[in-house]
């Protein structure tokens, strides 16, 4: 029998990839995608380097990239340019917008996010004190109004954390699935955060965007990171209604100031010039499709449970049939295999059976990893 395997006191995600990092090995647990940016975004930023851009940035974001964001949604969507704001990646806007609701609401709210929830929505309550409810879904991965209505009221819950596509779990939530939420927070008056950071990313048709009416009770979130490989790059932005405008750059203007400015300077000019980046954004998305395709496959072979999946980087699955710690297993695969993944207690105490695999990487390293699994298997 293994000797148990000893559990880090801070995030899994840090501890998996570290042991990469340092030790080598695959990294399938790191949400990085393991490609290059677009060749015409480094050329972007080549060209700006000598300029006068290495001061800081309009705390708002740069304009020309502002500009560029707003043309790309308002030819949907009846959006303002001025209610965008350019911020440090995804992340921080998450951490800004809970800011804010803490400044707002007081401190005696509750959030909640659906099972499994990305380490954000579940780690901010806890950084301020505060309350959070981390919701199951049924069995079918759809949500009953009613009970739902219930929890929210009878638990004093004010923010809901929604991804879509969404991470750990790749489920894409459907327009009427959004419309229900987005009914619910303006009957009930609570805020639904979406966070949009891998919308370019589905598998077959496209994720739904809340932002054909602008309700007060709705902060939309999105990022350069994953759509263009530019997690390095930190920079992310976020949309709300206009009455929020004046309380969210006020508190931006302390914690996070600015977004870096040559890299905003670059991906302006980027944007502008190619459409948006949607062409490398296409090739990527049908990378990461055949990856999933092509591992889940391998996975559901070997006894894992992968549910029904429409989008983002990742693989979701239940270990098979006998094998119940996913830390264990995931600390073995690591240490017998050379392949890093994330257990999925990490993300929900009720899936301590699951693992969260990163699925955005060139696809001889899926390849390798799933004969590394096999083989791993093979010998237990």
């Amino acid at each position: 029998m293994s000797k148990p395997a000893i559990k880090p006191q801070g995030s899994y995600i840090s501890h998996f990839s570290n042991l990469v990092k340092q030790h080598g090995g695959i990294n399938l647990a790191q949400g990085i995608p393991g490609f290059q940016p677009p060749k015409e975004l480094l050329d972007a930023l080549r060209s700006v380097i000598s300029d006068d851009v290495h001061q800081y940035a309009p705390s708002i974001g740069n304009h020309n990239l502002i500009d560029a964001i707003h043309k790309q949604y308002a030819s949907s969507y009846a959006v303002e340019r001025d209610n965008f704001l350019v911020v440090q990646g995804a992340t921080e806007a998450l951490s800004l917008i809970y800011s804010y609701f803490n400044k707002i609401l007081g401190d005696d709210f509750c959030t909640l996010s659906f099972e499994p929830a990305y380490e954000s929505y579940s780690q901010l309550p806890s950084i301020f004190g505060m309350r959070f409810i981390s919701y199951p879904l049924n069995q079918d991965f759809s949500f009953s109004v009613d009970e739902l209505r219930n929890t929210i009221t009878s638990k004093g819950v004010k923010v809901i954390f929604l991804s879509s596509p969404g991470n750990p779990y790749g489920k894409v939530w459907s327009k009427e699935e959004v419309g229900i939420l987005i009914d619910l927070a303006n009957e009930l008056n609570f805020y639904l955060v979406f966070d949009a950071v891998y919308n370019g990313l589905y598998f077959d048709n496209p994720s739904y965007i809340p932002l054909d009416e602008i309700s007060p009770n709705v902060f939309y979130v999105n990022s350069f990171s994953k759509m263009l490989c530019i997690t390095g790059w930190r920079i992310g932005y976020l949309y709300a209604h206009q009455q929020h405008r004046v309380g969210l750059r006020a508190i931006h203007d302390y914690i996070g100031l600015c977004a870096p400015s040559v890299q905003q300077v670059a991906l302006a000019s980027y944007l502008a010039t190619y459409n948006y980046g949607n062409d490398f954004v296409a090739n990527f998305r049908e990378k990461v499709k055949a990856n999933f395709n092509n591992l889940s496959a391998t996975l559901s072979k070997l006894g894992f449970y992968i549910p029904p999946t429409n989008g983002g980087c990742f693989i979701w699955a239940k270990l098979p049939k006998g094998i119940t710690d996913g830390f264990q297993f995931a600390s073995e695969l690591y240490n017998k295999a050379g392949v890093a993944i994330i257990p999925g207690e990490h993300f929900s105490k009720n899936h301590t059976g699951w693992v969260r695999l990163n699925i955005a990487s060139p696809a001889h390293e899926i390849k390798q990893a799933e004969e590394r699994i096999t083989q791993f298997l093979s010998t237990k």
